[in-house]
């Protein structure tokens, strides 16, 4: 993807992206029963027509994508850890599984020309639109994305331009550009004299970096397109490091190309950008007073600036924009460009871009925390950010609130840039600036850098996924302060000074969270080996519950379960252990239990401190007794529609506890009545115009069917009750 800083007035650090486009994954996709996503069980959100394929996998880390039947899912990456070979974890973005139709009403053609409708600039190719599920809300919608290409209105910066429309009403879901317009020894312009890599050929030099993968740095020519031609020189000293030297711009670009590839493999241990060692292409004199830098996906772009004659090539500016390539080539596609994601993608190169430019060292552009204040884009000295006080730009949240998501990615990345500038440095009168703390929240005392941009990678690392946010009500455990907290255990231990000042940063910018408690004196851990465990009538699974101790003495522990589905039983063997010691949980279901899904607490008691987990115990049919239905139907004014499913080899009675899983996209499902429509004829109202104007039903509905013959046609039934207002029923499942 391309990420873009580039100005027009004002400016802001940019990057790409309201929905992305997985990298192709490594192994052919594998189904649910896999090792490793069925011990992930409900973690994972997974559904019958998921299927997943192995995007990376590396030090107890696999990071999948995720299809839908046959369709890419647009925020259905997921991240599974393992620890000694076995399961410890997972992230994902999804808050439920996936159920809905795949087959659109919408027409490719229609949503190209709605696509087409979007476009600012100069439009030079269309392509066609590719059919796609967008769950980067956290839950599923059928969606077109077409990508537009040509130029911006500008006429010099390229545009890949992405319109996400969705394939059942045809409105615009979102858009974005790849490129966001936001308005020997060398001689470089910000970083004074540096040591480049060169490559000697014949009696003269290229400016191609053997040591870092061959990364080259070529002149544009100010053209936007034809040869990049490599620089060479005579006798390997490189510029004067004024910018009237081509050569000087070309050292500031190929410097902070070697510095960020050594940053990243010296601090982090990535090989590269990419990871796999290849060095970074980068572009100088691109256009005419081309006020814009920009990562392609492939490589950087750098333009001379306002007359020409102030290159944007300063340290911090490429670090952040190649920070960009690292977080797409980590998390399948990237952190999603919308909302809060957005703002976090953005925090990240602006974080990483700050840690280039300490790990450089230079006295010429020594390291601070302001982003982009040597190119001077404001024309008065400011730089674009502040991460120790965001809100000094005038746009940007310091502090999160509930219209962070609503901001633009580059004011709400202020968040996360407060946070992290708090926990390396401390809150109050810094080097570097003073840094409030939002509302009645306490002071922050800073681990340090070193520690804080260890943290930050390993959370972006092992556990972000593409929809990560700071604040999620649904899924809480898919949050920033969340990964980075599990990051400091991971790194620096559960409730140590790291962990603590994880907690301290998070609240300290108005970020709350569920968090492991921390007691001084005899404490320990609790983790379980899986989420949830499912089991059929009359089966039985186990799981393994694991302590440790975090400090003091190793207490007795007692293991007892909460309150389990009816016909479930939950034991330990053993039913006490030692602090550090572990037990394995059975959970079997009588032969007559009904469908259900709850969690179990799972309760640690030791003399000083009580910890519990959540055990998600589900209790499912066979599958003989469950149908699904994808066909989607739409729904006109006034009218009643239905939609059918079989049953013919279900052998149980239907159970009190049956239920009926419905997907409708609806403007407003005041006017909807639906109802299930039982083969004797029996009908069971399921939702009765209530929600006024609400969006959409995505609802499981218990119902009694006791009294029902399982086998046989059973139909949904959607009647719309009023005009203006229509909508589709995308699928629904039956299970008895």
């Amino acid at each position: 993807m391309r990420f873009a800083v580039a100005l027009a007035g004002a400016i802001a650090l940019a990057s790409g992206g309201l929905v992305v486009t997985a990298t192709s994954a490594s192994a052919a996709p594998v189904t649910p029963g896999s090792s490793l996503l069925d011990q992930a069980g409900p973690a994972i959100k997974k559904s019958a027509q998921d299927r997943y394929s192995i995007y990376s996998q590396k030090d107890g880390v696999v990071r999948y994508t995720r299809t839908y039947g046959g369709l890419r899912v647009a925020g259905g990456d997921l991240v599974i850890r393992t620890k000694a070979g076995k399961y410890a974890g997972a992230s994902a973005g999804l808050t439920k599984p996936l159920s809905l139709g795949v087959k659109p009403t919408v027409t490719a053609a229609s949503a190209t020309a709605t696509a087409k409708g979007q476009f600012k600039g100069t439009l030079t190719a269309t392509g066609k639109p590719e059919l796609f599920v967008d769950a980067t809300s956290g839950a599923g919608k059928l969606a077109y994305e077409t990508v537009l290409t040509g130029w911006q209105p500008d006429g010099q910066t390229p545009s890949k331009f992405h319109v996400i429309s969705d394939a059942l009403t045809g409105t615009v879901i979102g858009s974005y550009d790849e490129i966001e317009n936001i308005a020997g020894t060398g001689n470089s312009v910000y970083s004074g004299q540096v040591a480049i890599e060169s490559t000697q050929a014949g009696e003269s030099y290229n400016l191609v970096d053997p040591t870092r993968g061959n990364g080259t740095t070529c002149d544009m020519n100010n053209r936007t397109s034809g040869t990049c031609t490599t620089f060479t020189d005579d006798d390997n000293t490189w510029g004067t490091g004024a910018p009237s030297d081509r050569q000087s711009a070309a050292v500031d670009a190929h410097f902070g190309a070697a510095v960020t590839f050594d940053y990243f493999k010296e601090v982090h241990g990535r090989n590269g950008i990419f990871g796999d060692g290849r060095g970074v292409p980068s572009r100088v004199h691109y256009g005419s007073a081309y006020v814009n830098a920009f990562w392609d996906g492939a490589q950087m772009t750098y333009g001379d600036g306002t007359g020409n004659a102030k290159p944007l090539v300063a340290l911090d500016v490429a670090g952040h924009e190649m920070s960009h390539g690292v977080t797409e080539n980590v998390v399948p596609g990237g952190l999603t460009y919308s909302g809060e994601s957005g703002g976090l993608n953005e925090a990240t190169s602006d974080i990483f871009g700050s840690m280039v430019e300490f790990y450089a060292n230079s006295t010429a552009d020594a390291g601070d925390y302001d982003i982009g204040e040597k190119i001077d884009i404001n024309g008065n000295g400011t730089p674009l950010r502040y991460m120790y006080n965001p809100t000094l730009d005038g746009r940007s949240h310091g502090c999160w609130a509930t219209n962070t998501r609503s901001v633009d990615v580059h004011y709400s990345s202020g968040v996360a840039n407060h946070f992290f500038f708090n926990l390396a440095e401390g809150s109050g009168a810094t080097p570097y600036g003073t840094s409030p703390v939002c509302g009645n929240a306490e002071s922050v005392a800073g681990i340090g850098k070193e520690k804080a941009e260890k943290i930050w990678f390993r959370a972006l690392d092992n556990y972000f996924v593409s929809n990560t946010s700071y604040v999620n009500t649904t899924t809480p455990a898919n949050t920033a302060r969340a990964y980075s907290l599990a990051a400091a255990t991971d790194l620096y231990g559960l409730c140590g000074t790291e962990y603590k000042a994880v907690q301290s940063a998070w609240t300290s910018v108005n970020v709350a969270g569920n968090d492991e408690e921390c007691v001084d004196g005899n404490n320990f851990s609790l983790t379980l080996s899986a989420a949830g465990a499912s089991v059929g009538p009359g089966e039985s699974t186990t799981v393994t519950v694991t302590t440790a101790l975090v400090n003091g003495e190793a207490e007795e522990i007692a293991l007892t379960a909460g309150a389990a589905p009816a016909g479930v039983t939950v034991s330990f063997e053993p039913a006490t252990v030692t602090a550090g010691g572990s037990s394995t949980v059975t959970i079997s279901a009588a032969a007559d239990a009904g469908r259900a899904s709850a969690p179990v607490t799972i309760t640690a008691t030791a003399p000083s401190i009580t910890r519990s987990k959540a055990l998600t115990v589900t209790v499912g049919s066979v599958a003989a007794c469950t149908a699904t239905s994808t066909t989607a139907v739409p729904i006109p004014d006034l009218t009643t529609v239905t939609s059918t499913v079989s049953l013919t080899e279900c052998a149980a009675t239907p159970s009190a506890a049956s239920t009926v899983e419905v997907h409708i996209q609806h403007t407003y499902i005041g006017d909807l009545v639906v109802s299930l429509i039982a083969p004797d004829g029996t009908a069971y109202v399921l939702h009765n115009r209530a929600g006024g104007s609400t969006d959409n039903i995505d609802q499981t509905y218990p119902v009694n069917l006791s009294s029902e013959t399982a086998n046989g046609t059973w139909t949904l039934s959607v009647q719309d009750t009023a005009r203006i207002d229509t909508g589709t029923l995308t699928g629904w499942t039956l299970s008895v």
